[in-house]
C-alpha cells in the first residue's frame, strides 16, 4: 500500500462523515480485532488507538486521525479485502501504523491500560 492510499484513509472528512465512521467503529472493532489479533502484532497498541478515538478528552484532530485509521480497519472490502488469508490485513497494518505513530502523545497510560484489560478478558 502506497502513501497516497495511506493518506486517503486519514485525511481529515467533515464532523458529520466522522461521526459516521465513528458509528462505525464502535459496531466493527470487537469483531474485527477477533479476527485481526494473530495477524497484527501490535493489536495492543490498535486496541489502545481504540479506546483513545472513543475518548472525548483526545484532541479532536488526533481522534479524527484514529477513527479514520480504525474505520479502514473495520471495513472488510478495503484496498485488500480483509478475506485473503495472510494478506487481508497487511493494508490495515499500513494504515494503523501511520495513524497510531502520528498520534502516539496522545494516547495515555490509560488507554493502554484499557487496551490491557480489554485483551486479558
Amino acid at each position: 500500500m502506497d502513501d497516497v492510499q495511506i493518506a486517503k484513509a486519514l485525511v481529515p472528512v467533515s464532523a458529520e462523515e466522522t461521526r459516521r465512521r465513528e458509528e462505525r467503529v464502535r459496531a466493527r472493532f470487537w469483531r474485527t480485532a477477533k479476527r485481526a489479533a494473530s495477524a497484527i502484532p501490535f493489536m495492543d497498541e490498535v486496541v489502545a488507538a481504540y479506546y483513545c478515538a472513543m475518548d472525548q478528552g483526545t484532541p479532536p484532530r488526533a481522534r479524527g486521525i484514529l477513527i479514520g485509521a480504525l474505520a479502514y480497519f473495520v471495513l472488510p472490502t478495503d484496498f485488500i479485502p480483509d478475506f485473503l488469508v495472510a494478506f487481508g490485513f497487511t493494508d490495515d497494518l499500513a494504515v494503523l501504523t501511520a495513524a497510531i505513530t502520528a498520534i502516539r502523545p496522545h494516547i495515555k497510560e490509560h488507554h493502554r491500560e484499557a487496551a490491557r484489560k480489554a485483551l486479558a478478558d
